[in-house]
């Protein structure tokens, strides 16, 4: 990694030792374990299990009337310096604050960290809100802003943990429709493997490598550039299980490419032109098409075009290769990340990682085996194998009180840095917290057994009268939608508003702590398995809330 990386983590990583390391997970658990009353709490619930009478009485006078541009300069926002206090708040709840930001691993890069009272964007989408400057046109079809930034950065890194381990081969798991998978494979100049479990995501990831090459083959003409060759990823359809041996895991690598036409099929019925060497039909990609992004790499043609002028296929070109490769997954959801690093530590083939986690809530604990929304196949799952998706470290494992509910997995999730965006600009979206727990209430006195139902977001719901709200609710419970309502009530609820916000912004300032043990937890499973790692806040965390890259290498051989 650049020396700039290592400087954007040193404070949590680098510069920790294995004992800092675990005398952090220590702290960190203690602090939890002292508030886990708000970061298990549901918001839902506030009225009906009277969550703000469960605060101490002197937070309460001092919280209860803050606006919300105060509540973000006062709570929320750890860079604020220029804190002005409408009262003299108590000395607990000054720790409270202090200790959260205190443990909580930074989210920004060094060079960036400020004040999150002025998001920005970044600086790629200046010019255009919706396409990035850094990234050439033919990455920017079919991809969002946010994926935009994450592909071209995450892509980057990869290639450079490439050219450390002396890799030209990448797997990315959980590769949905291919985006980065492309960026590597044509933009970087790198062997490309991708596994994704959707069957129809494979096949719509191959058919966008096929719009691809066409685009490229049309410019290629265009510019009456000469043929070059470039990688094609192979694109694998396959659930990654978690109990299995890495010696499965290669094996599915090897299965065949999802079946369907190929994206050198694809492109050839598009330009419906017969080309010798398939190969080379994304021949004469130009600088200009990924831009700042990466260097020519010549010896990525060499290697097809040995290939096919032998007579040799692609896959057994493939195989060919060098067998160690980096394993890569953006947004691996839920154990698939923990998965990852477990088949890192114990593959000889994979050199190197990077780790984006999100879905927190739908790791597997050994309280919770099976949690809502997990996706398993398990029918291939062998019994008597008891690895989780935390804790992955013996020592997190031994620690008293070490337990993380579903819940408070699940707020880990929540973007903090767009919520205080919400408070600052005094957003009527913040009234659909305090909508879904006055409903609690009324689907409770009817039905005392259905407790937080799953309703589902419901549109523009900040837009709406509580009894337009209410009705459009009730009937997805099942509930009769013309259920009578006492005004009094509703009226005297919506007075409450602010302590709905109050209270859900003290377990928001719970939720990146609640992350940086998870990550920590599987810094120091590293550390156990004798493999250094680096946390990068790599992404922009105002644009993409789960920025953090988990990044390691193993020992030269």
């Amino acid at each position: 990694m650049s020396k700039e990386q290592l400087e954007n983590v040193e404070v949590f990583t680098s510069s920790f030792s294995s004992e800092q390391q675990k005398e952090l997970a220590n702290r960190l658990i203690t602090f939890l374990s002292q508030y886990s009353h708000l970061s298990d709490s549901f918001i839902i619930e506030f009225f009906s299990e009277n969550l703000w009478d469960t605060l101490p009485k002197t937070w309460q006078a001092v919280l209860q009337d803050l606006s919300f541009p105060q509540i973000a300069d006062l709570l929320l926002d750890a860079a604020n310096n220029n804190r002005r206090y409408p009262s003299v708040w108590p000395l607990s709840l000054l720790a409270f604050r202090a200790t959260a930001h205190a443990l909580t691993f930074p989210r920004e890069p060094r060079c960036d960290r400020g004040s999150v009272a002025e998001p920005k964007k970044p600086e790629e989408f200046l010019e255009n809100h919706s396409q990035s400057s850094l990234l050439g046109h033919i990455f920017r079809k079919h991809v969002k802003p946010k994926k935009q930034h994450e592909i071209r950065k995450l892509g980057m890194l990869v290639k450079q943990l490439c050219e450390q381990t002396g890799c030209r081969r990448v797997v990315d798991v959980g590769s949905g429709q291919g985006h980065l998978t492309r960026f590597l494979s044509f933009g970087l100049r790198l062997s490309v493997t991708a596994i994704e479990a959707d069957p129809t995501l494979v096949a719509m990831a191959s058919r966008f490598d096929g719009e691809l090459l066409w685009v490229l083959e049309k410019e290629k003409h265009k510019k009456k550039l000469r043929p070059e060759a470039l990688p094609i990823p192979r694109h694998v359809a396959g659930w990654v299980n978690p109990k299995e041996s890495w010696e499965v895991f290669i094996q599915q690598l090897k299965s065949p490419d999802h079946v369907g036409d190929d994206p050198v099929t694809l492109c050839n019925k598009k330009i419906c032109s017969d080309v010798a060497h398939p190969s080379r039909l994304c021949g004469g990609q130009s600088q200009d098409l990924h831009q700042n992004d990466a260097e020519e790499d010549p010896s990525a043609g060499s290697l097809n075009h040995s290939a096919h002028e032998e007579g040799v296929s692609p896959d057994e070109s493939h195989l060919q290769r060098s067998n160690d490769f980096v394993l890569t997954g953006l947004h691996a959801c839920g154990d698939l990340s923990a998965t990852l690093l477990r088949l890192f530590v114990s593959c000889p083939h994979v050199r190197g990682i990077t780790s984006v986690a999100c879905c927190y809530m739908k790791i597997t604990t050994k309280e919770s085996p099976t949690p809502p929304g997990l996706v398993t196949a398990p029918d291939l799952l062998p019994s008597g194998h008891e690895s989780f998706g935390y804790p992955m470290s013996s020592w997190v494992r031994g620690l008293p009180g070490h337990q993380l509910s579903y819940k408070a997995r699940e707020g880990a999730c929540h973007a903090l840095e767009d919520y205080v965006r919400r408070l600052r600009e005094e957003s009527e979206l913040l009234r659909s917290h305090c909508y879904r727990a006055m409903l609690e209430t009324f689907i409770r006195d009817t039905r005392p057994d259905l407790h937080r139902a799953g309703i589902q977001t419901i549109k523009k719901s900040h837009l709406l009268s509580f009894t337009e709200y209410a009705r459009l609710g009730l009937a997805r419970v099942g509930l009769p939608p013309d259920l009578p309502l006492d005004p009094e009530r509703v009226a005297a609820m919506l007075k409450h508003q602010n302590k709905v916000v109050v209270y859900f912004s003290l377990s928001l300032l719970l939720a990146p702590v609640v992350e940086t043990l998870v990550l920590l937890d599987r810094i120091i499973y590293l550390q156990e398995n004798d493999v250094e790692s680096r946390l990068v806040p790599l992404f922009n965390p105002n644009f993409s809330p789960r920025n953090f890259v988990l990044v390691a290498l193993k020992p030269s051989r």
